[in-house]
């Protein structure tokens, strides 16, 4: 932290249940060079990873349906969404947990992984940022059903879908995850699957 128009006054945890929650009490210099006194809550669960798995030859993406429960108490009908595979770092480097996570949610089993950026998801009120990667899949990769880790409370359905029907899928609301959305559409701008 290297702002000379912030001061940190004191941090306070408010919770440390499953994620960390803090309520931050700062001064904050204005442009007129006046102090504000501000306060933030601040949730921390951790960085991610994220990656688009897909087959040009194929035409395919694939895509994993999970429940959800923040978005189910937010007007998700019935909780399920539909995703690119994800998982947070924990102990892992962004590489080798998207290498991981493929692997346990889809079945794939990836070797090289390309990231193409950064982004802080919701920099208002979260502390995460994701790391986002795209790499080609094919048939041969598959090394079991996936589905994620029983342990982890994970029951991860595995969708292989058609790239335009991912598209599609933006524009009726079925995919409303911004991660994926992010993903899918860098596929299009870029022409991965053309």
């Amino acid at each position: 932290m290297n702002n000379s128009k912030v001061k940190i006054k004191s941090i306070k945890n408010l919770s440390d249940n499953w994620y960390k929650l803090d309520k931050v009490d700062f001064d904050y210099q204005t442009k007129d060079g006046k102090w504000q006194y501000q306060q933030r809550e601040c949730y921390d669960r951790g960085d991610g990873a994220a990656i688009l798995l897909y087959n040009p030859s194929k035409k395919t993406v694939i895509l994993t349906k999970q429940f959800r429960m923040p978005t189910y108490l937010n007007e998700n009908e019935d909780g399920m969404m539909i995703e690119v595979c994800a998982g947070l770092l924990d102990a892992d480097d962004p590489l080798t947990c998207i290498k991981k996570e493929a692997e346990e949610e889809t079945g794939f089993k990836i070797d090289h992984p390309k990231k193409i950026f950064e982004i802080y998801s919701t920099p208002g009120a979260v502390t995460e940022k994701i790391h986002y990667y795209i790499a080609e899949y094919s048939d041969e990769m598959k090394i079991s059903e996936g589905g994620g880790l029983e342990e982890e409370t994970e029951e991860i359905e595995v969708i292989e879908t058609d790239f335009n029907n991912a598209l599609e899928m933006i524009s009726t609301g079925e995919i409303c995850d911004a991660k994926s959305i992010i993903l899918l559409q860098y596929a299009q701008i870029h022409k991965l699957v053309e």
